[in-house]
């Protein structure tokens, strides 16, 4: 297996709640995404190769507000493609669905593309560059077949003012995760996050941690998510046939609990943000703005 660390960043969603294409949607005085900013800190983490799973109609969209810039500048860029058609023999699409099948389906698309270690991202939020050196000291020291890796960040400082949020939030034992569920509408209520169960806002503790998506895996992720992608259809396909999917840290969550893999939790000291409604963009700019003031990006990234 070539050990040089790839990053793969999951830009093929339909950002309903958003409005649009915001994995490439300008915040930075350039018109950078901060999908660039991702690629930007990688680079300088030490990543040399990005792949990016998209849609295959956005190609050309990506190419020009993207890939040709970064390419130009010494980042090694492929695409894979999250296909809606590409699901197991036996299963349909059922007329008239347009909703993805989910992370842990586009995490798949990358099947034969990535042959090395690599680190999986959303295209659509802000780590910070110690996310990217603390993942990639992981991927190039001690990332096996069966100890993968989680950037953790604290569920309070993952919420936004404009609505509610999807989260995995995380418990771990000595420093693996024990434990993960996908809650699917946590808000924030003054500093803290609550969740909504049976109609009823319960609290999160304020240390808690949460996927944010951001691990460490090998190629045998492959292998292990296509019985488990195979399993949630069989399930869920005729009960929910036009919006049901399946997502990362669910297939990470049953890993864990059958004990065929460990995922050691690592933690950044940056602050994580990120654009989940149209409303969280201004905050998202002048935060931008603020970091290349402080010098931490240059005003035109990639000279």
């Amino acid at each position: 297996m070539n050990n040089s660390p790839v990053l793969v960043i999951l830009a093929a969603g339909m950002g309903s709640r958003y409005g649009g294409m915001k994995q490439i949607d300008g915040v930075g005085s350039h018109g950078e995404p901060i999908i660039e900013f991702s690629i930007y800190d990688a680079y300088k983490a030490g990543f040399r190769k990005v792949v990016l799973i998209i849609k295959k109609e956005h190609k050309e969209l990506f190419e020009k507000a993207l890939t040709d810039r970064v390419r130009a500048n010494g980042m090694e860029v492929e695409f894979a493609y999250q296909e809606m058609t590409n699901i197991p023999e036996g299963f349909a699409v059922p007329e008239g669905r347009e909703k993805p099948w989910g992370t842990t389906h586009a995490l798949l698309a990358c099947k034969g593309v990535v042959n090395e270690p690599f680190a999986i991202i959303n295209a659509d939020d802000f780590y910070g560059r110690n996310a990217y050196e603390v993942i990639y000291k992981y991927l190039t020291t001690e990332i096996s077949d069966d100890n993968y890796a989680m950037v953790g960040f604290r569920c309070t400082n993952t919420l936004t003012d404009n609505g509610t949020v999807t989260r995995g939030l995380c418990e771990e034992t000595d420093g693996y995760l024990s434990h993960i569920v996908e809650i699917q509408k946590i808000a924030k209520q003054g500093d803290h996050a609550v969740y909504e169960d049976g109609g009823e806002w319960k609290p999160i503790d304020d240390d808690a941690l949460v996927s944010m998506n951001f691990w460490g895996f090998t190629p045998k992720i492959f292998e292990e998510l296509e019985p488990i992608f195979e399993k949630f259809l069989k399930n869920n396909l005729e009960k929910n046939p036009m919006k049901c999917e399946h997502v990362i840290p669910t297939a990470i969550g049953d890993l864990v609990a059958e004990d065929a893999v460990k995922v050691r939790m690592l933690s950044s000291s940056d602050q994580w943000f990120g654009v989940t409604y149209k409303e969280d963009k201004p905050l998202v700019v002048a935060r931008i703005q603020q970091l290349k003031d402080e010098g931490l990006y240059p005003d035109v990234m990639w000279k």
